[in-house]
């Protein structure tokens, strides 16, 4: 290995800088340093490559550091030179503008530009996957002998049946606290004998669905992302596409279709769930008799009420699905990264669930149902 040097001359330009010699971590020593002083605060008009040896990211970052543009190292007719400076210089850049920015007074307005650019690439990256998703699932349901039905079914249970507990646990005090709340608003307008249609129709039609929702986003969504990140980081989805298995079919199909025939079941498990506790609440509070709180809600809340709900079910299983696969194989090869996509399949999921389920609540306003 040589040691790094440099050379400077002025020009009309500006000055020029000449990298001599390796430009590697271990051989910069105080380069750095001393190519600061050199130019005395200025940036490098040029550079010239020719007499450069080996070079790391080290190296590179130093380069595109001190220079005023990066044309020398992106354009080289090294091919090492080249790759080096795409990796390098996309950070570059995000750490430049940051400071750039803070500094001015359209901070506010670099970080809204930034939020809003990231949230386009964001939505670009859904309809990417979701087109994806789409010819997976055409081609399956072509070709049923696509489907893997061994994980099809160890997703179904993780998903759905291990779920059916603390799906009723969570419905039931939802209910119970839906009954205590309109049994106190009911009773000072004396018509508590309402509290039956109440739990009745905010169950079947909201809360069941949307609580059912929400627990598979928390248990599968991030499962899915954990599950799938892991076989990112760990190199197994490459070595699938070495063996021309397709990832969507042997990762993605499975776990959204179990998540499309489990959430209807989840539904209705939350439903009973809900009435239940809002059964025994009224029991509790007004002395409203368990049989006639069955009778009462079979009378006067609506069987369409339990079928909007339930038509929500496998859409939010789509969604639901979707987003902790889509995040799982965004995952890079860190720890960070898979922390981050976990969390970030349960906040969209989540998200999207409380977004589609007010866009269907309009829908239903709209066509009065």
């Amino acid at each position: 290995m040589t040691a790094a040097g440099f050379q400077i001359v002025e020009t009309d330009s500006g000055p020029a800088l000449h990298a001599i010699g390796d430009w590697t971590a271990l051989t910069l020593g105080d380069v750095a340093d001393r190519l600061i002083r050199a130019l005395g605060g200025r940036k490098a008009a040029l550079l010239d490559l020719a007499r450069l040896g080996r070079i790391d990211t080290a190296g590179t970052w130093l380069l595109l550091h001190v220079a005023q543009a990066s044309q020398e190292l992106e354009g080289s007719d090294r091919d090492d030179v080249r790759r080096l400076a795409a990796l390098v210089c996309s950070d570059i850049d995000e750490e430049r503008s940051p400071v750039a920015a803070s500094k001015g007074v359209f901070a506010f307005f670099d970080r809204f530009g930034r939020q809003i650019v990231a949230f386009a690439s964001e939505a670009y990256r859904m309809q990417i996957f979701a087109g994806r998703l789409l010819v997976a699932a055409a081609r399956t349901l072509g070709h049923p002998r696509r489907l893997r039905l061994t994980p099809l079914v160890a997703m179904m249970q993780e998903a759905g049946v291990n779920a059916l507990p603390i799906v009723f646990v969570m419905t039931f005090f939802i209910g119970a606290v839906i009954a205590l709340v309109g049994t106190n608003l009911l009773t000072s307008l004396g018509v508590e004998v309402f509290t039956v249609q109440l739990v009745g129709v905010a169950i079947l039609r909201e809360f069941g669905v949307v609580i059912a929702a929400i627990l598979l986003a928390g248990r599968s969504a991030s499962a899915f992302a954990a599950q799938i990140g892991s076989m990112r980081m760990n190199q197994e989805t490459d070595a699938m596409q070495v063996m021309s298995i397709d990832r969507f079919d042997a990762l993605v199909i499975p776990r959204v279709l179990a998540a499309i025939l489990m959430m209807p079941l989840m539904t209705f498990v939350a439903d009973i769930g809900g009435m239940f506790g809002g059964m025994l609440v009224s029991w509790a509070t007004i002395d409203i008799d368990p049989v006639y709180f069955v009778q009462r809600t079979v009378e006067t809340v609506s069987v369409s009420h339990f079928w909007i709900g339930m038509s929500k079910a496998p859409f939010l299983a789509i969604v639901i699905a979707a987003a902790g696969c889509r995040h799982g194989l965004m995952v890079g090869g860190d720890v960070q990264s898979l922390g981050h996509q976990v969390t970030s399949a349960v906040v969209q999921s989540i998200f999207m669930i409380i977004m589609f389920d007010a866009i269907f609540a309009v829908i239903f306003m709209v066509l009065d149902l």
